[in-house]
């Protein structure tokens, strides 16, 4: 078997006076370049009372500053022939836009436009209108969806109600009801400042360019003031003892999310977690499709993911929905005995070299984009304040064998580091 062994992403660190983190990549491949920027802020950030924040301002961010109108931002990118987004998580929020080459000056003013100017123009209105574009995307990305609320109630179900990481991403619709102008502002005051954000530049740039625009247009902008600290993020290693919680819904199939506690994303183990994701659940030669989709036919889809949570602790979560006439009581125990026999059986030395060229394969794809490869970049800043670990994670996958595989399933997936998030149909109560 052809592995790359590893990978050369050229890099140009540099940070402002103000303390804006900037990391530029060249690639003069194809005439495009891609602006990320993460702000080091998300649910966890948000306090009692006053949850949904975090997701709220990657709505409230597209509704124009003191220079760009209501919506004008997307009208902005999508006219100049480049693309545009953003997103929330527990611990972060991203803005992107991937650009013809010759508008990156146009794409970095308008990042720095909203981190800068962003508060004169926010009014009651613009709250108003985002919160009801918020309960609205609530209602057709979770209650209305089957299995939506998953990413609600996988959270509170493995972390303590005290935790940062416990309340719902999307944050709760009497919170944002609640919310005043004044808090938003404060919000937007503590946490979007450059000394709490990341920037990355990727693709058809000189380094040199690079640094002269983003000093152009973020250097005037002052730092922040001190940000409150996440408290209570420390965990004990494992659950304790196996959570369960069944929602019954209106769904046709059984479906488990089974997750696990483990070592934080950058850790040594991470790049074991990555592994043991793959061996289980990525594609279709993995152990739980081969096992439950083809042979035994209890189950039509599976998948494996980490959350990739950096502070406190991280999950592995196995995605399984069940085929027809299967219980949801069957396709937990189904699913847990898969887990069971990878700790009692070990690991053959072919299922690991499978899960790493997966995950190599799919990491240099990821690599020639520059929009993929910008979002990694600041992740690894944001996360470690290590660009450079973009280089070597190919290298931390290849250093996993068989044997630390082994130990880390005998050490984070047994069933006192369980967590089984459980749904059944409406008319299967009482029978899971």
């Amino acid at each position: 078997m052809t592995v790359v062994s590893d990978v050369h992403v050229p890099l140009e660190m540099f940070e402002l006076d103000n303390g804006l983190r900037v990391t530029v990549s060249s690639d003069h491949t194809t005439p495009i370049v891609a602006v990320n920027l993460w702000y080091h802020v998300g649910s966890a950030n948000e306090r009692p009372g006053r949850t949904g924040f975090a997701h709220l301002f990657e709505h409230m961010l597209f509704q124009g500053s003191a220079n760009v109108g209501a919506n004008e931002h997307f009208e902005i990118v999508q006219r100049a022939g480049g693309t545009l987004n953003g997103s929330t998580w527990l611990d972060r929020t991203t803005y992107y836009e991937t650009v013809p080459s010759h508008y990156l000056s146009l794409a970095l003013w308008l990042e720095s436009d909203r981190m800068g100017a962003l508060l004169p123009a926010m009014t009651q209105e613009k709250l108003d209108t985002q919160r009801s574009v918020v309960k609205n995307e609530r209602q057709w990305s979770m209650d209305n969806q089957p299995y939506g609320t998953w990413w609600e109630r996988l959270p509170a179900l493995c972390f303590p109600p005290s935790h940062p990481f416990h309340h719902s991403l999307i944050g709760s619709m009497e919170d944002l009801d609640a919310a005043k102008l004044s808090d938003v502002t404060e919000f937007f005051a503590t946490y979007y400042t450059p000394d709490n954000a990341v920037l990355t530049i990727a693709g058809d740039v000189e380094p040199e360019h690079a640094r002269a625009l983003v000093e152009e247009h973020f250097g005037a902008i002052p730092r922040g003031k001190a940000r409150p600290p996440l408290s209570g993020m420390e965990l004990p290693a494992h659950f304790g003892i196996w959570q369960r919680e069944v929602v019954p819904d209106h769904v046709a199939l059984p479906r488990i999310f089974l997750a696990f506690r483990i070592p934080t994303f950058g850790t040594d183990d991470s790049s074991v977690a990555a592994v043991t994701s793959a061996l289980l659940g990525l594609k279709v030669g993995s152990r739980l499709h081969r096992s439950l989709v083809r042979n035994q036919r209890k189950a039509t889809s599976v998948a494996a993911f980490t959350f990739d949570l950096a502070r406190g602790a991280d999950l592995l979560v196995l995605d399984v929905t069940a085929s027809r006439g299967i219980s949801g009581q069957a396709l937990e125990e189904s699913v847990a005995r898969e887990v069971d026999r990878l700790i009692s059986d070990g690991v053959r030395p072919a299922e690991v070299e499978r899960a790493i060229a997966l995950l190599t394969t799919d990491y240099v794809s990821s690599l020639q984009s520059a929009t993929s490869r910008a979002d990694l970049i600041s992740k690894y800043v944001t996360y470690l304040d290590d660009a450079t670990r973009i280089n070597a994670q190919i290298a931390d996958y290849q250093r996993v064998d068989g044997l630390a595989v082994t130990q880390f399933v005998e050490s984070y997936m047994t069933e006192r580091n369980r967590a089984s998030l459980l749904y059944v149909p409406m008319d299967a109560v009482g029978s899971t």
